[in-house]
């Protein structure tokens, strides 16, 4: 294959500022790096966050730890910061080149690539394919063999083995993966081992409490203490602190709160670490308002929050789930559900095989709810579970719910969630809340009802594995999310769409494709029936990409 100087691009400039480069130096391997030409990728809402955020971006940041400086800086498509990205972290590739030091990959490899490298920390957050590296909006994309392996020796990059399947089937594992990871991801149900806690006393708690939370929970490294101190006996002795202004420079894994001032709590969470876990100990009391919560940080940075009316923090830690998977019996409500990732929400809920689950999908565009039905109904038809769509603005969801997912980025949803939720409810903010962003919560409720939240973003290799392996046992076909195709010609209107939510589902992009505007599904019947012809009852196939592949002179995966 020959391979051309210059490449067409889609690249973000700036907040909102988006530009189509039809003269991009296509970059040419060092020693360790390949380079791939790009055969799909997936339109995100998650490139609207980049677009939206650019150098604010907690994954456009810079790499501080992790890799090798030199390793970053002999990458062109290392671009932190201010400098342009290239977006798009769903793609499926195929290696071209290689450079003379690269030993796992060769040219004619196919892969689809995990975008989530957690070892390579920023500030805020990590490292990513579509980020803070140049992502797969391009023809050709680099990849660097240093970069892409876990310190473990873990992989990114999973080989296509495409069995009878399109390469977007496996371009969209990834959302999938996400998804599944939200579900999978395990949640600490006590005192983390070697952390730092911080206990801070406005109610003085009863004698022998501590005592019983370290026979049971890991001790932590580090113990400060705010109030009376305890005469329990400790697994470490506490360092006095006078009050949580002190501890503005710190940050604490576990917080163990015995009182009810929504202040305190609010000051708290300015000092919880990252995956750090607050255990609320009302000691009988009643917070006086509600509380400005840290809801981005739930997403983002996987604050987590528990509690108890009583004295016992045990108490708090017994109600945390294991993990933030639906349960037997469960009904799931399902807050935007008509969009790519809503939909792929309900269809893996109805689709994993737990007894008794009831879904509500909800959704303000009767357009997507009729899309989703088409998908949604038969397949709960066909698990034995139960689903209805509506619209809130029409007739309100008026059934309390055991599990709820947030698939908007509305602060306002997580409350009133935790409003309509069962007892022992799981609240998954799954919608990219920016960061910085809180919500009034209602935290008494919370407490009272022994709810939740949880929140993920990206995914880890095992989620992809676990889609894969779905998908090539013919339980999920992932291609149910596809409403559109288009080249990087229409790449700009596709972001646009997916802003406007224009689209019923995932927008398909085939860089290769030039001239290839945006197209839904249903418009292929009058601009290219022959494509029309190969969906299966409007579902996206391989023959489909087959034949839009080798229509536009790009060749067949």
């Amino acid at each position: 294959m020959e391979i051309p100087d210059k490449q067409h691009a889609l690249q973000i400039v700036g907040p909102e500022q988006v530009t189509l480069n039809r003269d991009k130096d296509v970059p040419t391997p060092g020693p360790y790096q390949f380079l791939c030409r790009v055969v799909v990728v997936g339109v995100c809402f998650s490139d609207l966050k980049l677009l939206k955020q650019f150098s604010s971006h907690a994954r456009k940041s810079e790499v501080i730890s992790g890799i090798d400086e030199d390793v970053l800086e002999e990458n062109p498509c290392y671009v932190p910061g201010e400098q342009p990205a290239v977006p798009g972290h769903e793609p499926v590739v195929e290696v071209v080149q290689t450079g003379s030091k690269v030993a796992h990959f060769k040219p004619g490899e196919s892969y689809f690539i995990q975008a989530d490298w957690r070892w390579l920390k920023t500030a805020n957050s990590n490292g990513a394919f579509g980020y803070n590296f140049e992502g797969a909006m391009q023809e050709y994309t680099l990849l660097d063999e240093r970069i892409v392996f876990s310190p473990e020796g873990e992989c990114m990059l999973l080989p296509v083995e495409q069995g009878g399947r399109s390469a977007s089937a496996f371009s969209l594992v990834e959302p999938w993966a996400c998804v599944e990871e939200s579900y999978r991801s395990p949640e600490r149900q006590g005192v983390q081992q070697n952390g730092s806690l911080l206990v801070v006393c406005d109610t003085q708690p009863e004698d022998g409490v501590l005592t019983e939370v370290f026979k049971v929970c890991d001790a932590p490294s580090r113990l400060v203490w705010i109030g009376e101190m305890s005469e329990d006996p400790l697994p470490v002795k506490p360092e006095k602190a006078d009050a949580i202004s002190e501890l503005e420079s710190e940050e604490f894994d576990d917080i163990i709160y015995f009182g009810s001032s929504a202040d305190t709590l609010e000051r708290l969470f300015a000092v919880c670490a990252d995956h750090g876990l607050l255990n609320l100990v009302l000691c009988g009391g009643r917070f006086e308002r509600e509380v400005v919560t840290p809801l981005g940080g739930v997403h983002y940075q996987g604050i987590r929050l528990t509690g108890t009316n009583g004295t016992h923090p045990l108490e708090g830690y017994s109600t945390i789930p294991a993990s933030g998977e639906i349960r037997d019996n469960d009904t799931i409500h399902i807050a935007g559900a008509g969009g790519p990732m809503g939909t792929m929400h309900v269809v893996r809920n109805i689709r994993r095989g737990f007894q008794g689950i009831t879904v509500y999908a909800g959704d303000l565009s009767e357009e997507r709810l009729a899309t989703l039905d088409k998908i949604a109904a038969p397949a709960a038809e066909d698990s034995g579970a139960s689903y209805q769509s509506y619209n809130p603005e029409k007739a309100p969801l008026t059934s309390a719910v055991d599990y709820a997912v947030i698939m908007v980025p509305v602060p306002d949803l997580v409350a009133e969630a935790v409003n309509k939720s069962n007892r022992n409810g799981i609240i998954n903010i799954f919608a990219g809340i920016p960061t910085d962003k809180t919500g009034t919560i209602d935290m008494n409720t919370y407490v009272d009802k022994g709810l939740y939240f949880i929140g993920t973003s990206g995914s880890v290799m095992e989620d992809m594995r676990v889609v894969l392996q779905r998908v090539q046992a013919g339980q999920l076909d992932t291609n149910v999310s596809v409403a559109a195709v288009c080249g990087l010609d229409g790449a700009p209107e596709a972001l646009e769409a997916v802003k406007n939510q224009e689209v019923d589902g995932k927008i398909m992009l085939y860089p290769q494709c030039r001239g290839l505007d945006l197209t839904k599904l249903e418009e292929l019947k009058e601009k290219a029936p022959e494509i029309a012809a190969q969906l299966d009852n409007g579902v996206w196939t391989l023959s489909a990409e087959n034949i839009l592949l080798a229509e536009y002179g790009c060749g067949v995966l």
